[in-house]
């Protein structure tokens, strides 16, 4: 994939209950709310699962992150489909033959609603 400032990559995920459960044992994080369904049957997904979103950008492009910011704006459930939408803010060639790369990113719900916002920085080896 060959970026450049102004780019925007969007993807989407679904998130199941069997994502939290396997999130909740890699990461330990075992609030009632991600372990015991509400009354819909549903579970929140964790704050740090939903990050893993914008950083599908960086596997793709092999980033190396120096920095990653985040906003919670609402929870996310499990059967929630999540849009992510990055916008590459820099993107310049360094002399030791990598590359700077920085973008913001903004999530939202099947409903539109904004879920998760903010932006990272690194470098692409």
């Amino acid at each position: 994939m060959s970026l450049k400032v102004g780019d925007i990559i969007t993807f989407e995920r679904k998130f199941t209950k069997e994502d939290v459960e396997m999130f909740t044992k890699i990461s330990g994080d075992e609030g009632n709310h991600h372990v015991h369904p509400d009354e819909r049957g549903t579970l929140v997904v964790q704050g740090l699962l939903t990050a893993t979103l914008p950083t599908k950008i960086g596997g793709d492009n092999n980033v190396l992150a120096r920095t990653m910011n985040f906003e919670f704006l609402r929870p996310v459930f499990t059967g929630d489909t999540i849009i992510c939408e990055v916008r590459i803010e820099q993107f310049e060639k360094q002399d030791n033959n990598r590359t700077r790369i920085a973008a913001s990113f903004l999530c939202k719900n099947q409903n539109e609603k904004e879920v998760l916002s903010g932006d990272f920085s690194g470098v692409i080896l």
